[in-house]
This record gives C-alpha cells, sequence and structure tokens, in this order.
C-alpha cells in the first residue's frame, strides 16, 4: 500500500497549501507571507547572487507580467484529460452500454467552456481610458471607505472612479475590477465578468461529470468483476477478505492512467466548486474579489468601523441592491443612461 500512503501525503499537502492561501489572501503581513519572505533571505546566503537574479527575472516575467504560459498549461491539461477520457473511458463505457448522451456531455461542455474561455480573454474588461473616464466615474459612487474620492492614479494618470483599481499585469485601470486571471492572460472587470462566471462554472461541470462517469465505471468494473466477495493472500500467506484499500490497489494496477485521473479531476471538482461557490457568493452580495481582499485588510468583510480625525465611520455596502438586482449586474453592468433613469 506504499503508493496509497505517498497519495494520501500528496493530497493533504495540495488541500493544506490551498487551504493557507484561502486563509492568508487578502492580508498584507500574513504569516504565509512573512515564512516566504525568511525562507527567501536563509536561502540568499547558500544561492549564488546570479542565480537568484535569473530566479528573480523569470518569477517576475511568470507572475507580474501577462504571458501566456498558464493559458498554454490549461490547454495542455484539459487536452490530457480528454485524451484519456476519450481513449479508455469513452470506450470502456460504450462496451459497458452507457447512455450515449451521458458520455458526450463532457464534450458539450467542453465546447461551451471553450466558448466563453475565448470570450473572456478577448472581451475588455473594462478598460478606463481619458476619452470614456467622464462616464464610467457617474456609474458608482464613492463609499469613503474601500473607495476615495479624488485619488488619481499615479500610471494612468486618470482619477480612479468607484470600485476600479489599477492592474499591474495589464498596465491599466480597469472598471469594477475583480482580478487579474493568469488563466485567461485577462483581467476580470464589469464588461467580462459574465463570462468568467459561465467560464468557471461549465470547468466545474466539466470536471465533474468526468469524475462521475470514470468512477461510474470503475465500480461497474467492480460489480460485474464480484471483487468485493472474493480473497487476497498477503505478504504472511493468511487469506483475507478483499478491503476497500486493496481493492484501490488492484484498481490502479489494472487502469494506472484512468485512477490518476479520476483522483486529478476529484481534487479539481473540489477547488473550482469552492472557488465557484465563493464567486456565486461575490456576485449574490455584489462584491468584487477585490473589494472582498481590501475589506479583509480592515478585519472585516461586511461593517467596518475606522475612526479617521476623531470621528467614527461606519461602512457599509452601498452597491448591493438585493440577490436578484446583483446578480443581473453581472450579465448587464450598468451604465450611465440607467443610473440616471434610477435617479
Amino acid at each position: 500500500m506504499d503508493f496509497l500512503t505517498l497519495f494520501l501525503i500528496y493530497l493533504c499537502f495540495v488541500l493544506t497549501t490551498i487551504a493557507l492561501l484561502c486563509i492568508c489572501s487578502g492580508r498584507k503581513e500574513s504569516f504565509l507571507a512573512r515564512s516566504v519572505n525568511g525562507a527567501s533571505q536563509v536561502l540568499s546566503f547558500v544561492i549564488p547572487t546570479q542565480l537568484q537574479s535569473v530566479t528573480q527575472r523569470v518569477l517576475h516575467r511568470l507572475f507580474h507580467t501577462r504571458s501566456c504560459l498558464f493559458v498554454v498549461l490549461h490547454v495542455a491539461l484539459q487536452a490530457a484529460v480528454y485524451g484519456e477520457y476519450t481513449w479508455e473511458v469513452f470506450l470502456y463505457c460504450w462496451e459497458l452500454q452507457f447512455h450515449l448522451l451521458l458520455l458526450l456531455l463532457p464534450y458539450l461542455l467542453l465546447a461551451g467552456n471553450m466558448g466563453c474561455f475565448i470570450l473572456c480573454s478577448r472581451a475588455n474588461p473594462g478598460i478606463i481610458t481619458k476619452s470614456n473616464h467622464a462616464s464610467l466615474v457617474k456609474i458608482y459612487a464613492y463609499d469613503g471607505v474601500l473607495f476615495q474620492k479624488g485619488i488619481v492614479c499615479p500610471t494612468c494618470n486618470v482619477e480612479k472612479p468607484a470600485r476600479s483599481k489599477h492592474c499591474s499585469f495589464c498596465s491599466m485601470c480597469v472598471h469594477r475590477f475583480d482580478h487579474h486571471c493568469v488563466w485567461v492572460n485577462n483581467c476580470i472587470g464589469a464588461f467580462n465578468a459574465k463570462y468568467f462566471f459561465l467560464y468557471l462554472f461549465t470547468l466545474t461541470a466539466m470536471a465533474a461529470t468526468i469524475a462521475i462517469i470514470t468512477a461510474a465505471f470503475l465500480i461497474q468494473v467492480v460489480l460485474l468483476s464480484n471483487m468485493m466477495h472474493g480473497s487476497y493472500i498477503d505478504d504472511q500467506g493468511q487469506e483475507r477478505a478483499v478491503e476497500i484499500l486493496f481493492l484501490i490497489q488492484h484498481l490502479f494496477l489494472t487502469f494506472p492512467r484512468i485512477v490518476f485521473m479520476l483522483g486529478f479531476v476529484i481534487l479539481l471538482t473540489l477547488v473550482l466548486g469552492a472557488y465557484c461557490c465563493f464567486n456565486l457568493y461575490l456576485a449574490l452580495t455584489n462584491r468584487t474579489s477585490n473589494e472582498w481582499c481590501k475589506s479583509r485588510r480592515y478585519g472585516g468583510s461586511h461593517h467596518l468601523t475606522l475612526q479617521p480625525h476623531d470621528r467614527r465611520v461606519v461602512y457599509k455596502n452601498i452597491y448591493s441592491k438585493g440577490v436578484w438586482m446583483n446578480l443581473k449586474e453581472i450579465f448587464k453592468p450598468p451604465t450611465v443612461l440607467e443610473r440616471k433613469k434610477k435617479t
């Protein structure tokens, strides 16, 4: 069972890393950031200066500039999963007389996902220019806490509208900025948030569907072989009834690529599902990832209290208009004309 032990250690390591990233996100001086900085300082004494310089340039190129590397990685992972699904799982399930529509569902989701991916990556997220600045600044009011009036972006040389942010990756200010997504190589803003939401939903559905079909195939194999009622001889020469761990090991040795793919898509489904729920929560409350991170720095998420100049200021999310209107705003961003009609 050595491979199971290693797989469980690997799974725990990945889940722990993801949990730390989620917990520490949005904090300026988090435990994770201090740990990384401390480790970097220790390694700087043993790593040559030239290698440090090259590593910093490579990391800056990958994580602080626009790059197609993650897009290529994204496409490669999808191709690997769908290649394995097509050449093994699909054919085996077809022989076991699975319903054709169920087997074709991952391909339908893939077509929708690729469409949303192209729209999200190529659409204008809401770039703020001097020509549209006057109209965009009237759409959202300044809340006086997260967004202050009169702050000028030193790079774009324009006053920042409420809910906007300058993206260091793209070197431009974006209207209703959410975050910069390296997987689509574009900012997520007011005008492509709907494409990103659909892209994330279809990606999660793809992983879940392939995981369900693959798990159903392996279960069918076990049932047809009547393996659960069998026995095996252990290392001490004693006969034992088949257990779950032995069954997983047998399936791994019989279908190694399929079992490995199943573990990968299950983990992907959990991670993407959690992130999809988080984005749904943001959409229903009319908030962005940028605003959520900013509010966490103040020590809260909905109601923040500040005391500038000995005056108590209570922060509230002034952009929420109810669940239905908040969700509608994602798919139909407000314009200046709509705001004038409401007022």
